[in-house]
Order: C-alpha cells, then sequence, then structure tokens
C-alpha cells in the first residue's frame, strides 16, 4: 500500500490545453508536463502530440500524475486513444476536501485556491484570454502558439507551487482513491447518453412554438398562467379553490421553489402537469442541451462539487438535469441497450447500516421498508401488503423520506394531508421504533458541533461555517457515504469494462450491444452491491434495474403524460 510520495520513482505535473465544443469531444492542442524529481519538462504541440501513441511520461505503478481537476486532462487522453495513468492525485479534489463548508471568496478553481494558500503571481484576466484562445480553436498564429505553451506552462508551475504548500495536509492513500474516481469521470463524460437526433433537431427547432401551445393545453384545467408566465395569485385562487394547503415563507408569500412543487405533487397527483410545466418553461432552454456532433449529451459531471461530495453537473447542459419528461430523448444506437441501475432506497440503508439500527436493517432487508416500518409499529398487521395497506404504508413511507429530507412536522403534514398532530405521532412512532438510529444521528450532530467538522468512511470531510444548518450536518452521514458507493462503484465498473453513460444520483445508466446487456447488467448490479458492503462494513445494499433495447426510448415514468402532450402538439405542427 503507497503511504508516501516515496513510493513513486517518478512524480508528473501536467496542464493541457484543448477545444471543446458543446456536447462535443475535446480537440487537444497542447500540453506541458513537469517531473518534480528530477526536474525533466516537457512542452508539446499540437501536431506532434496527435501523432503520439502514448504519453510522453510515465502512467505506470512507480509513478505518480498529479494535475488540477484532472478529468480534463483525462478526456485529452481518450481523445488521444492513450491509457491513463495508474496513480492519480487531483489537487481540485484535495482542495475541495480542504476547504468543504468553509467560505473561499475566490473560489474553488486553480486560481482561487492559488490565493487562497497565498500564491498570488498568476493573472486572472490573462487566465481567461487563454482560455478563449483555445476555445476558439485553430488555426493559431506562431504568437498564439506560443502564448498558449506559455500559459499551459505557467499552469504546471502554479500546480507545482500548490502542491507544495497541500502535500503537509493531504490523506495520500485516501486522496489516490478520490483520483481514482476521477479517471471513472472522465470515461462517463467521454461516453455520453445517446441522444434521438432524428427528433432532438425537429424539437429544439419548433420548441419556441411549441412551448405556447403546450402551456395552452396543460394549463386550461389550471388556469395560471398569462402567455408563457406564471402568476402567483391564480395559482393562490387555484389552491383556495381545490382546498390545498400549501407551503408559506416566513413572509406568507406562497413557497414556490421547484422541491416544493416536487413533494407537493406527490401529496396532489393532480399538480404534477404544473409542476412538469412550470420547471420546464422556467428552467429549459433546449439551445443549452450539450449534444456533440456524435449525437452523445456530454458536460462536465462536476465531481466533488456538492458539499456531500456528489456530482453537481449544469441542469441545463445535462440530461438529467433537465424536466423528467425530457429525458424521452435518451434512445439507445441501433444494436446497442441502455439499463438504469439504482440502488433501492440507497439512504434508509445507509442509515440502517451506519447507526447499527438492528430494527432498520431488518426493515431494509425486507424488501419494503415503509411497509415493515408500519408493521414494526403495529400500525398493520403481520400479513398486511402494499395492496392491503397501501394507505398506512404511503403515510410510513412519508414519514421515511421526512427524516432524510429533515423535514419538520408542519412540512410532513402538508405532504401527507394530514394534521399536524398525525405527522407529529408518526415522526416519534419513527422514534421509537428506530432508537439506535436516533442515538446515533444525535451524537453525530453533537460530534460535529463540538469538533467542528465531520467526515464519510473514505475520508471525505466538511467544515462546520459559522451557517452550519445542523439539519444538513445530520443528513450528511448519509447522503455522504451514498456519495461514496456511487463513486466506488463507478471505479469498479469501469475498471470491469462496463461502459457507463452518466451517473445520476444514486444509480447509473450503462450502454451495450443488445446481446450483451443482460450479462453487464448482472456484474453491474453485483459490483455495485459489491461497493456498498465495502462502504457500509458488510452491510449489502439492494439494486433494481429498468433496460431499453433499440428501437425504445428511455422514458421517465413521472414525466411520460408531458411527453405524450409535447409530442402530440409536435407532430401536429
Amino acid at each position: 500500500m503507497i503511504k508516501s510520495l516515496d513510493s513513486f520513482q517518478e512524480i508528473w505535473l501536467a496542464d493541457y490545453e484543448f477545444q471543446a465544443l458543446l456536447g462535443g469531444k475535446p480537440l487537444p492542442i497542447c500540453m506541458v508536463a513537469h517531473e518534480l524529481k528530477k526536474g525533466h519538462r516537457i512542452k508539446v504541440w499540437q501536431d506532434r502530440l496527435l501523432s503520439l501513441c502514448t504519453p510522453p511520461y510515465s502512467i505506470g505503478p512507480n509513478s505518480l500524475f498529479i494535475a488540477y481537476y484532472s478529468s480534463a486532462e483525462f478526456s485529452c487522453h481518450f481523445a488521444l486513444d492513450w491509457e491513463l495513468p495508474q496513480n492519480v492525485l487531483d489537487l481540485y479534489v484535495e482542495f475541495r476536501n480542504l476547504t468543504n463548508g468553509c467560505p473561499i471568496p475566490s473560489g474553488s478553481g486553480l486560481l482561487g485556491a492559488l490565493i487562497k494558500y497565498g500564491i498570488r503571481k498568476f493573472d486572472a484576466i490573462e487566465k481567461d484570454e487563454m482560455r478563449n484562445l483555445a476555445i476558439r480553436g485553430g488555426p493559431f498564429t506562431s504568437d498564439e502558439q506560443k502564448s498558449l505553451l506559455d500559459y499551459c506552462e505557467s499552469d504546471v508551475e502554479a500546480l507545482s507551487l500548490l502542491f507544495e504548500k497541500m502535500e503537509p495536509e493531504l490523506d495520500l492513500e485516501r486522496a489516490l482513491l478520490r483520483g481514482e474516481s476521477m479517471k471513472a469521470v472522465a470515461a462517463m463524460e467521454h461516453t455520453g447518453v445517446p441522444i434521438d437526433m432524428e427528433l432532438f433537431p425537429r424539437l429544439k427547432n419548433n420548441w419556441a412554438s411549441i412551448k405556447q401551445k403546450t402551456v395552452d393545453q396543460i394549463d386550461s384545467q389550471y388556469g395560471i398562467y398569462e402567455g408563457t408566465s406564471f402568476k402567483t395569485k391564480r395559482f393562490e385562487n387555484y389552491l383556495q379553490a381545490e382546498n390545498i394547503p400549501w407551503p408559506r415563507l416566513e413572509s406568507g408569500a406562497l413557497e414556490l421553489k421547484e422541491s416544493t412543487f416536487k413533494h407537493m405533487s406527490q401529496t396532489y397527483p393532480q399538480l404534477t402537469a404544473l409542476k412538469d410545466l412550470r420547471w420546464t418553461l422556467s428552467q429549459m432552454k433546449l439551445s443549452e442541451l450539450a449534444v456533440g456532433p456524435d449525437g452523445r449529451n456530454r458536460c462536465l459531471l462536476s465531481p466533488f462539487r456538492a458539499k456531500t461530495g456528489r456530482n453537481q453537473p449544469s441542469t441545463s447542459k445535462f440530461i438529467y438535469g433537465t424536466a423528467a419528461w425530457l429525458r424521452g430523448l435518451i434512445k439507445p444506437e441501433a444494436g446497442y441497450g441502455l439499463a438504469y441501475i439504482d440502488f433501492e432506497q440507497q439512504e434508509f440503508g445507509v442509515a440502517a447500516a451506519l447507526s447499527k439500527d438492528n430494527a432498520m436493517m431488518a426493515a431494509y432487508n425486507s424488501g419494503d421498508p415503509y411497509l415493515a416500518f408500519a408493521k414494526q409499529a403495529n400500525a398493520v398487521p403481520p400479513e398486511a401488503t402494499k395492496k392491503t395497506h397501501g394507505l398506512i404504508r404511503d403515510q410510513y413511507k412519508a414519514c421515511v423520506l421526512a427524516v432524510q429530507y429533515g423535514m419538520g412536522e408542519h412540512s410532513m403534514a402538508l405532504r401527507i394531508n394530514q394534521p399536524i398532530a398525525k405527522a407529529r405521532e408518526l415522526l416519534n412512532v419513527h422514534h421509537e421504533t428506530y432508537r439506535s438510529f436516533w442515538k446515533w444521528s444525535d451524537s453525530v450532530v453533537n460530534c460535529a458541533l463540538l469538533k467542528g467538522e465531520i467526515w464519510t468512511v473514505f475520508g471525505w470531510y466538511l467544515y462546520m461555517s459559522h451557517a452550519v444548518n445542523p439539519r444538513s450536518v445530520r443528513n450528511f452521514p448519509m447522503q455522504a457515504n451514498g456519495a461514496e458507493i456511487l463513486r466506488l462503484a463507478c471505479c469498479m465498473l469501469v475498471e470491469a469494462g462496463v461502459q457507463i453513460c452518466a451517473p445520476i444520483h444514486d444509480a447509473l445508466l450503462i450502454e451495450a450491444p443488445i446481446d450483451q446487456l443482460e450479462e453487464k447488467v448482472q456484474l453491474s448490479q453485483k459490483l455495485m452491491e459489491d461497493a456498498s458492503e465495502v462502504i457500509l462494513n458488510g452491510f449489502r445494499l439492494r439494486t433494481d434495474v429498468e433496460s431499453i433495447k433499440y428501437p425504445d426510448r428511455y422514458q421517465d415514468k413521472r414525466g411520460i403524460k408531458m411527453w405524450n402532450t409535447v409530442m402530440d402538439i409536435l407532430d401536429a405542427s
């Protein structure tokens, strides 16, 4: 096991400049690499770079590769058909880990990290100019070539200074594991999500006219929109007429966040179409969806961007960040199939395992933790099923989710459409049924606030700032260790040769030739469950799978009604 930098014969720091069009694969322009121990430096321009069959630096087991946001460098490796380094240290990831939860006035980019460590010899304006030059692409004049190589070299020099400052603070073994995950990120970004390129241009080109017709058709049952504008007063009148209690801000105004619409539409299904419409109009710009010339949706997955360490890709560029109905554009290529594999009730299982609550673990292992919870609370008979006691199961499910979301009794009462007393009763039952969990959860919060930090099994840290939210701290172990599980699973699947199109919160979208799809699904499920066992000290999470084979398309059941509405309007245009 590697425990120190002395274990490596060579330590390479590298930086690439490349051109990347929206949704496309990168075109490398130049590269500079510097070896720390012997001082070797390599500067390579595009013509030679594109002719090389292997990297001009060592990537073997005795070498360490250091970069800032290394998935960008690895995207160039993929574009050049090179293998990836075996050992990776990503200073972006480690900077995020060392400052997660702390104010970072200049951001988490390389310049922000340099400023944080008092290294101020690099020019932000020049950085923007060179980035824009690379984005513009060639041909380049001799002066532009020199400027880009010099800029690339300055980033490597900056990386060397930053590494010197950060090195004493690094947990190298865990940092290398996080570096491994950046290789998996690059592999997923390289693969991308297949998009229906017969339908997407039609939808994109006609979206302006379709939008108003969609509003007219869906809003006919609500009467809330004026043109394509959501009118809050009309919505308030609708809620009063339908006798729907709605969360409000302290000011008394309606709470109109997307998450509120999502939760309320689960309680009041008649609001689902309105929720989808509002989200679509307010967030979706089809021109921003990042689809490359080869029909693949690619964007930065932004790993480790969230405080929990989860990915945080752009909601407008990433197909899974858009409205649920738009995911109908996902379609496997001819001869291929896709599989959406997700962890079943991941957060509940993680909470059960980490807290070692026997009742909670038994509920998870029953296959239906919500019904099991109701049985454990003696709210339903032992022989109860989802079919015979569905309403009670739904209430207990809402209670479990409320705990996971950090909801209080008022929010939960709205969600289950019951008096506050009933919500309070259910939350009390959760406390009584899962006492070990609550004892552990309380100790987690107290310890985090006392120590000023909290961390995952693999050492992803969150530091307590003055504006710390105790509910977020309480939920951190489930969310952040869930992220650890998915990261480890991605590493294992990529290593095993599984083609991952995208990670989606607690799920993965994979693809394979149709005749290999079942085999790849079984392998993926095993490896995902193996990853959970590693993080959860022997406790194993289950996975579920939905397969889609060409010529069928992916459909999110939450968006089917909206999809059908839009497609009918498009076909009639």
